[in-house]
C-alpha cells in the first residue's frame, strides 16, 4: 500500500533522519520526499510503500510516527494514499 506521510512543525537538526529512521525500522520505503522550510518552519511530504503483507500494520505506524512527532515537536500524520487522495480532491 502506498502511503503519503506530511510532517509540519519548526525547523530543527534530525527530522528528516528520525523520520526516515521510524519507516525504515518498519520496513517502509521511501519513494518520493518534496520538503520545504518557510520562515522556519519545516513542511515535508513523502510517498513511501509499506508491504501490506508485512507485520507492521498502518495504525501502529500511524501510532510510532505521532509519539516520535510529539517528542521534536511535529504533525506527522501518514495515511494510505487513496484515502488522501479521496479527501484532498477537489
Amino acid at each position: 500500500m502506498k502511503l503519503v506521510v506530511t510532517i509540519v512543525g519548526k525547523d530543527r537538526v534530525g527530522i528528516i533522519a528520525m523520520v526516515s529512521n521510524v519507516l525504515a525500522e518498519n520496513q517502509v520505503n521511501i519513494l518520493n520526499i518534496n520538503q520545504n522550510i518557510m520562515d522556519g518552519f519545516f513542511n515535508m511530504v513523502m510517498i513511501a510503500e509499506m508491504s501490506d503483507t508485512g507485520k507492521m500494520k498502518l495504525p501502529e505506524l500511524q501510532k510510532i510516527l505521532k509519539e516520535k512527532g510529539a517528542e521534536m515537536g511535529l504533525d506527522i500524520k501518514a495515511q494510505n494514499q487513496e484515502i488522501f487522495n479521496v479527501t484532498h480532491n477537489i
